[in-house]
This record gives structure tokens, C-alpha cells and sequence, in this order.
């Protein structure tokens, strides 16, 4: 048994302690367990808040049994891939705006993970390069600019 496995295991076993008939699927390519069940909502909680603490539980549970194990992620019903799918589309809206008008715009707070994923999403952009402040707060604003910004201003 490999650590996903374990993963799967613990978070089978929790959510029926809590009540929840649900399926758990192992994507091993992402690290993902993928959790299917009829009250969803009620484990993503508002805003994701209550599947960000179930994912935490899973990976403190998991570094118990297997201290060497990567962190897994969960998505239930498809929210997490939904919700990092509509930060990249609000972050190439912001984009746009950027190009279009030569002005840097900062996107709203976020988490690092979520930081993590707008970057590498615009990592090889030939027009934009991204930027988040190197503070220890757990939300921070990644700010989006032209990468050709400098050279222009200090050419003219």
C-alpha cells in the first residue's frame, strides 16, 4: 500500500465517521482524491472553507502514518477544479486589461496555492509577467504587469 492509497483510506474512513456516504477516486497523476457524494455542499462549506480543513486533516493524518508522503489534494464534486479554473479566467481578464491599457492591476487576495497556480499559468506569457510581495501573510495580491514595461519607460 503507497501513500495514496493510505490518503484514499483515511478519507474514506473520515467521512463515514461523519455520516457521508460518498465514492473517493484516486487520480495518482495529480495527487488528487476526488470525492463524489449527495451533500456536497455541506463538505465544501462556504467558500471551499470546510474542504480546505478536510484536505488538512487528510495530509496531518497522513504525515502521521507516512512521515516521508507528499500532501494529497481533495476536490469534492469537481469544486476545486471548477474554482481554479475561474481564477485563471479572472486573472487573463485582468491580463487583457493590462495589455490593453499598459497599466499593472493587482488581482484580489489569495492563498498560496492559488498564487502558485496564476504564476505558473503565466509563467511563459510573452507579455505579462507576474509579481506577489514576499511579506509572511497567508493572503497575498499578485500584481500583473507588462514585462516590457521598464524597457519602455526608461527608453524615452
Amino acid at each position: 500500500m503507497d501513500h495514496f492509497d493510505t490518503a484514499q483510506e483515511i478519507l474514506d474512513a473520515m467521512l463515514g465517521y461523519l455520516g457521508f456516504a460518498a465514492k473517493v477516486d484516486l487520480d495518482r497523476e495529480s495527487g488528487t482524491l476526488n470525492v463524489t457524494c449527495a451533500e456536497g455542499k455541506l463538505l465544501i462549506g462556504h467558500n471551499g472553507a470546510r474542504l480546505d480543513e478536510i484536505q488538512y486533516l487528510v495530509n496531518r493524518v497522513l504525515q502521521d502514518r507516512v512521515p516521508e508522503a507528499p500532501k494529497v489534494k481533495v476536490d469534492i464534486d469537481s469544486y476545486v477544479a471548477s474554482r481554479d479554473y475561474r481564477l485563471i479566467e479572472d486573472a487573463e481578464s485582468a491580463a487583457a486589461g493590462v495589455i490593453a491599457s499598459g497599466t499593472p492591476a493587482k488581482l484580489e487576495p489569495m492563498n498560496s496555492y492559488q498564487r502558485r497556480l496564476v504564476h505558473h499559468h503565466f509563467k511563459e506569457h510573452p507579455e505579462i509577467k507576474t509579481w506577489s510581495p514576499g511579506d509572511s501573510a497567508r493572503l497575498k495580491r499578485i500584481t500583473l504587469s507588462l514585462k516590457n514595461a521598464s524597457k519602455t519607460s526608461s527608453e524615452g
